[in-house]
């Protein structure tokens, strides 16, 4: 999740059966009801969390490290299990030490033929000091990363289980982006690697209806806030992802604006075409506090159920969306 964070004026924003059987059926939770009537698998946050707890077993995914290495591998090989095809895309990057780093980009694809697409997004990349840590000692030691990228890379992985077993209508992308949190507090020209890179050099013919990027989307007190930047790129996917969590009755998606846009991937893609909303609880946990880039960012930091808050709500918006 990147790290620099800007005062965004709102307002322009915002104007620009039995007896017995139906009783037990009334009483069922209307996320439950809503599934069932419209035959859209259920989203399993223990699955996801299992993602989650499998990245940051690697240890920290630092561009360059041994673990960034496995878990490229881990991730390649659980998306060939799901999609219809699975490419990376490799690219280089000079280091703050001069250094050659390889970093590479996925990208999964799903139901090829559909010339409807919908793009997911997630950072899968750690951060490579825990700059915020309020322990000095800590400030030059990498982060874990559970919730700051393990996170939306779970759910997506979870996502694509589904896309896999019951196939939408809608064609679906799935990109992992690398080297998002690689830059130094300020510099943002070393943040956002792989989603700058990917918007250069975009597959022949890729132009999805929407992107949605999932970040920090873990948080054991998770709570969703629109981000302004998504509100002034593409109001109308704010409105379908918000519409459709209060349908489902999801209370972490909260009918409010954050003071503040996030400089994130959804930028990058945002300014080629590409209209792209961020999904993103940076209050972490709270406002008060925040393991953001410390090494506090661990996973019993994180919760199934926030997981699956996010999971389902995407799962909704994708069997949901009507091919014109």
């Amino acid at each position: 999740m990147n790290h620099i964070l800007f005062l965004i004026l709102l307002i322009p924003f915002i104007t620009s059966c039995t007896k017995n059987q139906s009783r037990q059926d009334n009483h069922q939770p209307r996320t439950k009801r809503i599934a069932e009537e419209m035959n859209i698998p259920k989203f399993d946050g223990i699955q996801a969390f299992a993602y989650l707890k499998s990245q940051t077993d690697f240890g920290a995914r630092v561009p360059g490290s041994d673990a960034h290495k496995k878990c490229l591998n881990y991730l390649h090989l659980e998306l060939q299990k799901y999609a219809d095809g699975v490419t990376l895309q490799p690219f280089k990057h000079i280091g703050y030490s001069t250094e050659t780093i390889q970093m590479t980009n996925i990208i999964a694809s799903f139901n090829l033929k559909a010339t409807t697409r919908i793009l997911l997004l997630a950072h899968w990349d750690c951060r490579p000091f825990a700059d915020q840590d309020p322990n000095p000692k800590n400030q030059t030691k990498p982060v874990l990363g559970a919730n700051d990228a393990a996170s939306g890379v779970a759910v997506l992985l979870e996502i694509a289980r589904h896309l896999k077993q019951t196939p939408p209508k809608v064609g679906v992308d799935i990109l992992f982006t690398d080297g998002e949190d690689y830059g130094k507090e300020g510099d943002l020209k070393n943040y956002l690697l792989g989603a700058k890179y990917f918007s250069k050099n975009l597959p022949q013919g890729f132009k999805p209806v929407f992107g949605i990027l999932l970040d920090m989307v873990g948080d054991s007190q998770l709570e969703i806030l629109k981000e302004p930047y998504s509100i002034k790129y593409a109001p109308d996917i704010v409105e379908l992802v918000w519409s459709t969590a209060k349908k489902l009755n999801i209370y972490q998606f909260v009918d409010d604006v954050r003071q503040y846009g996030v400089i994130d991937d959804h930028l990058p893609l945002n300014e080629v075409g590409i209209k792209t909303i961020n999904i993103i609880d940076f209050a972490y946990p709270d406002e008060s506090n925040s393991y953001w880039h410390t090494m506090e960012d661990t996973p019993d930091k994180c919760s199934p159920e926030s997981l699956e808050a996010v999971g389902k709500v995407i799962l909704h918006v994708i069997y949901n969306y009507q091919i014109e």
